[in-house]
């Protein structure tokens, strides 16, 4: 019995490619919005519970309550 051979797929190399402009920039957006969502999610869970909120204020880290 002769089994058919079917020819496998090449993999090619990947190609080295720049960023896209616009690309970055959604990137960056997403990257602001992440971290304000957090941000709130972090007051809202300090306020819950009564526990201070760190941030830094004028390059010293200061504890504030929400």
């Amino acid at each position: 019995m002769i089994i058919p051979v079917t020819r496998r797929s090449v993999k090619k190399k990947p190609t080295k490619t720049t960023a896209n402009k616009s690309t970055s920039v959604d990137f960056a957006a997403a990257v602001g919005r992440a971290l304000r969502r957090s941000a709130r999610t972090a007051r809202k869970t300090a306020k819950m519970y009564g526990t201070p909120v760190y941030i830094s204020r004028n390059g010293k880290i200061v504890a504030e309550k929400p």
